[in-house]
């Protein structure tokens, strides 16, 4: 059975089309990525599946009850993380979860061993007496993350969960969102980091509302068009500007500390960008073809579309 049934969702606000109907499932269990740049349409999205906005037209299923229609049932089976998920600064962290838990009616007989299980389980029971104010972000994300599990939720919507967060708490965000789907519970994300989608059983790449391609990790990997060409140099940015001002390659673009040019002919795009190179006095310190990353195949797909 599906956990997250879309067909044909679209949100207009005036005149601007936010989503263009979407059409997708999730299977039961699954940790599902959806994954695009600011203003892509993810935020949206995400709002009409937790039933927060109605959409303009189409429809949703989630946990078995349609966003519309069933509203009220699919928020009691769901948990919601938001960008700025609403914790209260003057509580503690206890206070917070507890108050979540009234919110959602969670009973008071047993309450407190789930509470229990909550905070250890997302590493808070050091820190349930300070006050969520006090909190890193990455411990807020962890906070935010308890209170929307305290009813156990079938469904976990969650918006964009580790933005702007350190890189050791994204890891240990991402270990407790493993440990929620060996427990059944299904995942649905969104995130501008595409290096995180790797850790997501499918995905779909969306710009401008649209969904672009959607499949496993490696199956996305393999709508790459050409060859990437990682360069490795003294001065990778002024070799970006000396390779795309001699057209090497179908596009040149600056990952970390290397170059990658997307070429349909490696060999001579090798042979260009070390003449280039040379003749621009950059020291040219490797160059070989690599697997693409999902950024490569993102901005791989965009040119396809004719957009940049």
């Amino acid at each position: 059975m599906d956990a997250i049934v879309v067909d044909k969702l679209a949100k207009s606000f005036q005149d601007t089309r936010a989503v263009e109907e979407l059409t997708f499932t999730v299977a039961q269990g699954e940790i599902f990525g959806l994954v695009g740049p600011d203003g892509a349409g993810k935020t949206t999205t995400m709002r009409m599946l937790a039933s927060i906005m109605a959409p303009t037209s189409g429809d949703a299923w989630v946990a078995g009850c349609h966003v519309v229609k069933q509203a009220e049932a699919v928020k009691e089976r769901i948990g919601y993380v938001s960008q700025r998920f609403g914790l209260y600064a003057d509580l503690t962290v206890m206070e917070n979860i507890d108050f979540y838990a009234d919110i959602y009616g969670v009973p008071r007989k047993g309450r407190t061993e789930r509470v229990d299980r909550l905070l250890a389980f997302s590493g808070l029971t050091p820190f349930r007496k300070r006050l969520a104010g006090n909190l890193s972000g990455g411990m807020k994300q962890k906070l935010g993350l308890a209170c929307a599990l305290v009813h156990t939720p079938r469904v976990l919507l969650l918006d964009e969960p580790t933005n702007g967060v350190d890189p050791v708490s994204r890891r240990e965000f991402w270990r407790i969102v493993y440990q929620l789907r060996s427990e059944g519970v299904t995942v649905f994300v969104s995130t501008a980091y595409l290096d995180e989608v790797d850790r997501c059983n499918r995905l779909g790449l969306i710009h401008r509302g649209r969904l672009l391609a959607m499949g496993e990790p490696a199956q996305v990997k393999q709508l790459m068009r050409g060859t990437i060409l990682e360069i490795r140099c003294s001065q990778p940015r002024k070799a970006v500007t000396l390779l795309r001002q001699a057209r090497v390659g179908d596009s040149v673009g600056l990952f970390g500390d290397r170059v990658h040019a997307v070429t349909q002919d490696a060999e001579l795009s090798a042979r260009q960008a070390k003449d280039v190179l040379a003749g621009g006095g950059v020291e040219l310190l490797g160059l070989r073809p690599v697997a693409p990353s999902l950024e490569d195949v993102f901005i791989s797909v965009l040119a396809g579309e004719g957009e940049g």
